[in-house]
Formats: C-alpha cells, structure tokens, sequence
C-alpha cells in the first residue's frame, strides 16, 4: 500500500532528525529475512540502542540531505534497511555483524561514518570499536598506569632494604644455628 504525502513526510522528517544526532549509519539489504527474523532484528536494535528503519531510497536520500550522512544517497539501492547507532559509534555494526551471521539473507552494503561512505568490508572495524564504558574503562586505566608505575618506583628503596635485611637476618640464623 503506498503512502500518502503527508507518510512520506512524516518518515523523512523522522529519519532526517534521527540521522541528524546519530554516530554512524549502515545500509544493509535485508531480501530474504522473515518477518519473524525481521522482528527479532528490530527487537535487538531497541536493546542496543540502534534506530533500524525500512525506507524507500528516494525517502531515505531526501531524509540524509544536510546531514553528515548526505554522502550515502547516491548508494543507495534496492531494498535497504537504515541502522543509525545513536548511542556509540560501534552499536549498529556489531547488531548488524552478529545477526549477519545467524541470518546470510543479511547483507551489509555500505557503512558511512564522518561524513564517508566506507564499504561493507569496513564493518568488522567499526563494530571492533568499544562502546562508552569500554572506552571510559580503557581511559581510566591509562591514566592510573603512570600513577601506579611512580608508586612503585617510590615504593622500591625501601623493599629493597627490607629484603636485604630480611635476606641478613636469615643469613645470621643460620650462621648462629
């Protein structure tokens, strides 16, 4: 059933706000999926965080126009699902790579990052990319390792003479025993 103007509006101007805050972008043609896989994709897209949309292309490259993902209109064709990850750059290409790989009928086509469009070779690096507390975890535990390092070189003159008084101590029992 075809929409009307007013449908096709509203899904552009939803999808263009929704592009217009995300971190990356993935089109995937989905021919082939079920409407049971399709459902469980779009239930596992709510749960990461990802925005997954069905969309006409025409719809789509109005809806990308002026936002840093105008650079995939021109690729797009044949029927394509839109994963925008909203929350971290990786989201959608990691729930796109492991549904892919349950369901071949699943076939990334293009990913698009900063304004670029990459091939779909390049979802494996962006879905490899850690999520927000990963990277706040890899962070943390860069800037404790000086830290951490400078206490132990501080820390080291004294075990030393403990361990070499401990090491006379033993060698003085054993003389006197």
């Amino acid at each position: 059933m075809p929409l009307t103007l007013e449908e096709k509006k509203s899904v552009v101007a939803e999808v263009a706000d929704v592009a217009s805050s995300a971190h990356s972008a993935i089109a995937a043609e989905y021919r082939g999926l079920t409407a049971v896989e399709m459902t469980e994709l779009r239930a596992n897209a709510r749960n990461e965080g990802v925005y997954l949309r069905v969309v006409k292309n025409t719809l789509a490259a109005r809806a990308v126009a002026g936002t840093e993902f105008e650079c995939i209109a021109e690729s797009l064709s044949g029927p394509l699902l839109l994963a925008f990850s909203l929350e971290d750059p990786g989201a959608a290409a990691r729930l796109l790579k492991d549904f892919g790989k349950k369901h071949e009928n699943l076939s990334v086509q293009l990913v698009a990052v900063g304004g670029q469009v990459h091939p779909a070779s390049e979802l494996e690096r962006l879905a490899s990319l850690p999520n927000r507390e990963q990277a706040l975890s890899q962070l943390l535990a860069a800037m404790k390792a000086p830290v951490e390092k400078f206490v132990r070189t501080l820390n080291e003159p004294q075990a030393k003479l403990a361990r070499t008084l401990g090491a006379v101590r033993e060698q003085k029992e054993a003389q006197g025993a």
